[in-house]
C-alpha cells in the first residue's frame, strides 16, 4: 500500500504523497543529544514502529510516523523530546502540556527527557491517537 519516493526514499502511505523529499539520516536528528534521551526515543520508536502498517519518516526537524496519515511526530530537541500526536478531545493533565484543536481533532505535546517520564499512559495516548485515523 505505500509508496517510497525514487528521490528521496522515504517510504509514504499514498503515491505521489507531499512531503519534505531530502535524505535526513535518523542518527543526524539524535547525534549530539545525551544518551539517556535517545534511550527514551529508542524505546518509543521500538513500541510504535511494531504497530501494523505504521512508517516511520524523517525530515530536517523531526520523526513523523504515518499510518494513512499522520499521527504522531517526535522533534529531538537539545535536552528533550517534544512529542505530538493528536486526540478526539483536548487533553488538560499531565503529562500533556499544549492540546489546541485542530479541525475535528486536537493537537497535544508532550516533552520528555528522562526514561522515569516514559510512562505507559504515554503509550495509551499515541496508541489512540494512531487509532484515531
Amino acid at each position: 500500500m505505500s509508496w517510497t519516493c525514487p528521490k528521496c526514499e522515504r517510504e509514504l502511505p499514498k503515491p505521489e504523497q507531499r512531503h519534505y523529499c531530502a535524505r535526513v539520516s535518523l542518527d543526524s536528528l539524535l547525534g549530539g543529544r545525551p544518551p539517556e534521551l535517545v534511550l527514551v526515543f529508542d524505546k518509543i520508536l521500538a513500541e510504535v514502529a511494531g504497530w501494523e502498517d505504521v512508517l516511520v519518516g524523517t525530515t530536517p526537524n523531526c520523526i513523523v510516523f504515518t499510518r494513512r496519515l499522520t499521527f504522531l511526530v517526535i522533534r529531538p530537541m537539545k535536552k528533550e523530546l517534544d512529542i505530538k500526536f493528536y486526540s478526539k478531545m483536548g487533553h488538560t493533565e499531565k503529562p500533556v502540556l499544549k492540546s489546541v484543536a485542530v479541525g475535528n481533532k486536537f493537537e497535544n505535546h508532550i516533552r520528555i527527557a528522562l526514561l522515569d517520564e516514559l510512562h505507559p499512559k504515554l503509550f495509551t495516548y499515541l496508541r489512540e491517537s494512531y487509532e484515531l485515523l
